[in-house]
């Protein structure tokens, strides 16, 4: 009897094992099986990106910068009354973005208008004082009229004139150069003033990447030297550069900084961070 215990607590035992060691595989089974899906549904431009950074060879991480940023600046002290402007915006060339209020201009033209009026008729008053009919007064020498013109006031009040109507242009300000709104300073019914800038514009169409090198991979570098830009904004896109800048001095962490201007591409703007690698 005793025996017969013993073989059953046996074969229950072993068939524990069995069950046991059967679930473990199929546990390993369904995990691996999860990796895969999870491998599969990364997407592609991610890894198009890793593989960017694990490429053999040279990779270096850098920023892509504008070659030129401009402020923009109003020339007149005046009230702003046209202000559309927004973050990221793309201007052309001329393009008229900022308007001034005109009032103060307009007053102080008519009343040098009336000035100018008043010296031309003390011009013509000089001139027959000193016996010219008024219908003969071109008859005069130059230098005749040169003095009537100076003690009328005439050339002083013509002078404002020209100065006031150049100024209204002012009150017009547009685009220096085509490109994007990078900071915005002013504000509508604010006032704009000189030496203050109103924003601040960057050159879209002409952008440059800049990156560092170390000391012993500067060899495979000098200007005009092809490389390959991918931003981390989209990594499915390369871009190509050529170097255009290589900094004379080798820092103190033996790293050297270099420049690469970029091909033109709307998906391209300063401040994104890109991996750098040589053209292949």
């Amino acid at each position: 009897m005793n025996r017969y215990l013993s073989t059953c607590v046996l074969l229950l035992a072993l068939t524990a094992c069995k069950n046991a060691g059967s679930n473990g595989a199929d546990n390993n089974k369904e995990a691996a099986a999860k990796d895969s899906v999870a491998a599969s549904a990364k997407p592609a431009a991610s890894r198009s990106l890793q593989q960017t950074i694990n490429a053999d060879g040279f990779s270096s991480k850098g920023s892509i910068e504008a070659v030129t940023e401009v402020p923009v600046y109003s020339r007149i002290s005046e009230q702003i009354v046209a202000f559309d402007l927004k973050l990221g915006q793309r201007l052309k060339k001329g393009q008229v973005v900022v308007r001034l209020s005109q009032a103060t201009l307009n007053d102080q033209i008519v009343r040098c208008k009336a000035e100018l009026e008043h010296a031309e008729y003390q011009y013509q008053a000089i001139l027959m004082g000193q016996g010219y009919k008024r219908n003969e007064l071109e008859k005069a020498s130059d230098d005749i009229k040169r003095q009537a013109r100076i003690n009328s006031g005439y050339n002083t009040a013509k002078a404002s004139l020209q100065q006031l109507e150049h100024q209204l242009a002012y009150c017009t300000i547009t685009a220096p150069m085509t490109g994007a709104v990078s900071r915005i300073e002013a504000a509508l019914y604010g006032a704009a003033t000189p030496g203050t800038p109103l924003f601040y514009m960057v050159d879209t169409e002409h952008l440059k990447v800049c990156f560092d090198v170390l000391e012993n991979e500067l060899h495979n570098f000098e200007l005009g030297t092809e490389i390959q830009v991918v931003s981390i904004a989209y990594p499915a896109e390369t871009h190509s550069a050529k170097v255009s800048a290589i900094s004379p001095v080798v820092e103190k962490n033996g790293m050297v900084h270099l420049e690469a201007l970029l091909t033109p591409n709307p998906h391209l703007m300063p401040g994104m961070t890109a991996i750098v690698t040589l053209a292949k």
